[in-house]
């Protein structure tokens, strides 16, 4: 009876569960865009950069989903067109910054980010990372159509990263700013410590950017860790390391400002390395849409499972009861009846015999005289 109540248990608790359907996905590159329409690819082009030719194991780390190919063209030109979608804004924000090419120059009213060189238009939409190929800054009205039609993350996949905005703009070179969230990215793109050494199991994050102007040259790195103790234990270690990475050190100045480990190393004076990095604060931002730490969510869905087990166990138990309960009962009416009894009525059971069971003794005047 038990293992009954429990199968019909267990089967309205399947029931009550959602059906997660997943709809196809549309196609990551559309058939036209704008005045834009699907051409033959040219096999014989030779393009300077191609989003096949990027590091594998950099554009790996920052979780790519998946990718498209394709040639439009327009008022006879033809252009070749390579996307990337990726988990998240992060990782395509890395990507970006990892594809951008020293000759291209940032361009503004293009996606999220985008730069524009001799002969190709790199941008960033949402999670997904754009490099057209045989155009130019001239080009950059037209493709709006087709940054429109990227598709658009939502909630915290859409948030972009927080790090490369504590980039001070004083001196800063234009287009230098690079963004890694692992150690391929972040010694592709240059960066002057020991990639391997950062932490990147700790879910760190870096940014490197140079600095030029009258008081001289100068690399800023700024590395994000979940905690200030974490943080701490890196502050040592990256103090460690400037001690023999070469003349560029000589004057480095590195400091920890909660989870940042901030560096300054080249040409500048100490005390101008040392205010370059005094002036870095980490704003605490607030966000409803920004996911929870991993473990405290993991956390959260065990102590969820958890209470859903004890409920489903005394909604099982308390209907077996109640069962139980209603079996015994009306069997025992139905016996009584088959029995030519009442169902409901029986004296000799339910009465507590509380009336007085021998007579009042009686005292005649005799006795009590």
């Amino acid at each position: 009876m038990f293992a009954g109540v429990l199968l019909a248990a267990q089967a309205a608790s399947a029931a009550a569960q959602s059906v997660a359907v997943k709809l196809p996905e549309t196609p990551l590159l559309p058939a036209s865009f704008g005045e834009w329409k699907t051409a033959t690819p040219n096999a014989g082009a030779n393009y300077s950069v191609l989003l096949a030719n990027v590091s594998k194991a950099a554009l790996e780390e920052d979780n790519p989903q998946r990718s498209a190919v394709g040639d439009y063209t327009h008022a006879g030109k033809t252009v070749h067109v390579e996307a990337v979608q990726f988990a998240d804004k992060t990782g395509a924000y890395s990507a970006f910054t990892l594809v951008e090419r020293p000759e291209m120059h940032l361009v503004k009213d293009l996606g999220d980010n985008a730069a524009a060189g001799s002969g190709a238009v790199l941008f960033a939409v949402g999670s997904t990372v754009v490099l057209v190929n045989g155009t130019d800054a001239s080009d950059i009205a037209a493709l709006k159509p087709l940054a429109d039609v990227m598709p658009k993350p939502l909630g915290n996949k859409g948030v972009a990263p927080l790090l490369p905005t504590l980039v001070p703009e004083k001196g800063l070179v234009a287009d230098s700013v690079r963004y890694a969230v692992g150690p391929a990215t972040y010694a592709t793109q240059g960066g002057v410590l020991p990639a391997q050494s950062l932490g990147w199991d700790k879910n760190a994050e870096a940014v490197t950017a140079k600095f030029n102007d009258k008081r001289g040259q100068e690399t800023l790195t700024i590395l994000l860790y979940p905690t200030p103790a974490i943080a701490g234990n890196f502050t040592r270690l990256v103090e460690g390391e400037t001690a023999g990475l070469g003349p560029s050190f000589a004057n480095a100045k590195v400091r920890r400002e909660g989870e940042l480990v901030l560096l300054a190393n080249g040409t500048l004076s100490p005390d101008e390395a040392q205010k370059m990095i005094e002036n870095i604060h980490l704003r605490q931002e607030v966000t409803l849409d920004k996911d929870v730490p991993p473990e405290f969510h993991t956390e959260v869905q065990k102590t969820f499972s958890l209470l859903q087990a004890i409920a489903l166990l005394i909604a099982v138990t308390g209907g077996t009861a109640i069962m139980l309960g209603l079996i015994l009962g009306f069997g025992r009416a139905g016996l009584r009846m088959l029995q030519g009894k009442s169902a409901a009525v029986e004296p000799e059971f339910l009465s507590l015999h509380l009336a007085p069971q021998n007579a009042s003794p009686r005292v005649s005047p005799e006795d009590s005289g």
